[in-house]
């Protein structure tokens, strides 16, 4: 079989996608069509629609694009139907229906963004992070009835360096997620159809914990100050820049606003005794008592605020050891 006798039909949504969507393009290879979610309103009143990155690209190269509201609306799997796909590849996009994954006859391959069976889910980057991990990656997947449970063709492993954040991970693993993707259509291209899988249970050790990566709601970035100097650093950079872990500050009247903290900085300082969220400047410097030490902020946001660096903030705000954060 040869590149152009592959009818690849390809789903995904945001910019992480998109560099799939065009190594498989540049590539050469024959994508006939492109899923994505429907344009999203933007702006104050909601009054513009803005198109997702993926349809943006495609457009771009004068693809087919489908955008269903609903994956199991008839008339959406009907027009699906008519493009004869071989294969569907599917990178950071939506929970699809059996009838859609299991449409084309070599199935449908997704790229997860980590080293299943560890951190199934919506969020594996981020809480790969936020566990202190020191090494995810990227997997290929034949999609089943389950999320991110089927049957693992590659995997590639990308090293968490204990400075990186979640954009930095992101990063690097939306390249190596298109690299992954393009080595799992030649091999399938190579076998006519047929690729080497294996059953995710096959990869688990007895003794092994399993870590999964649900979604990330507003609630779940609640910083809490009553863990190690570690345990508060990874959960902030695990959630840099976006969506932002976030502290209530608290005035001695009682009077509070949401702090956000972008970036941080351990120290070997003990703390003495203090209480978790206790502010203190030293030398210049802006730092919150944890269990064990004192943690260095370097970029924060204060509600209403635009994000700046934590010396630039102390310039501008007196008596900041009157408040406490937590």
């Amino acid at each position: 079989m040869e590149k152009k006798d592959l009818r690849i039909i390809f789903m995904g949504t945001p910019e992480f996608a998109v560099e799939t969507l065009r190594a498989l393009v540049e590539g050469g290879y024959n994508v006939v069509a492109v899923v994505t979610q429907p344009d999203k309103p933007v702006g104050r009143h909601q009054d513009t629609l803005q198109a997702p990155a993926v349809k943006q690209y495609a457009l771009s190269k004068g693809l087919p694009v489908l955008q269903p509201v609903k994956m199991k609306d008839p008339l959406f799997i009907d027009e699906l139907s008519k493009f004869n796909a071989d294969l569907q590849v599917v990178v950071a996009f939506r929970m699809l229906p059996e009838i859609v994954w299991n449409m084309p006859k070599y199935g449908t391959f997704n790229v997860h963004a980590a080293l299943l069976p560890q951190y199934r889910g919506a969020a594996p980057i981020n809480w790969a992070i936020i566990n202190g991990e020191k090494r995810t990656g990227v997997t290929t997947f034949f999609l089943d009835h389950d999320i991110d449970t089927g049957r693992i063709i590659m995997q590639e492993p990308f090293d968490i360096n204990e400075d990186f954040n979640a954009e930095d991970v992101y990063n690097g693993l939306m390249h190596l997620g298109a690299d992954i993707a393009i080595k799992t259509v030649d091999k399938i291209i190579e076998g006519n159809g047929y690729v080497d899988s294996m059953p995710q249970e096959e990869m688990l050790k007895a003794d092994d914990e399993m870590n999964v990566a649900p979604k990330i709601f507003k609630e779940t970035c609640i910083i809490n100050w009553n863990q190690t100097v570690n345990k508060v650093y990874d959960f902030i950079r695990g959630l840099a820049p976006y969506p932002g872990a976030w502290t209530n500050m608290t005035d001695q009247n009682g009077n509070s606003t949401v702090l956000k903290i972008f970036k941080s900085a351990k120290t070997m300082i003990p703390c003495n005794g203090k209480k978790e969220g206790t502010i203190m400047v030293f030398n210049g410097k802006l730092l919150v008592a944890t269990k064990n030490a004192w943690l260095q902020l370097d970029e924060i946001q204060l509600s209403g605020k635009k994000r700046m660096d934590a010396k630039v903030f102390l310039n501008g705000f007196r008596n900041i050891e009157n408040y406490t954060l937590g």
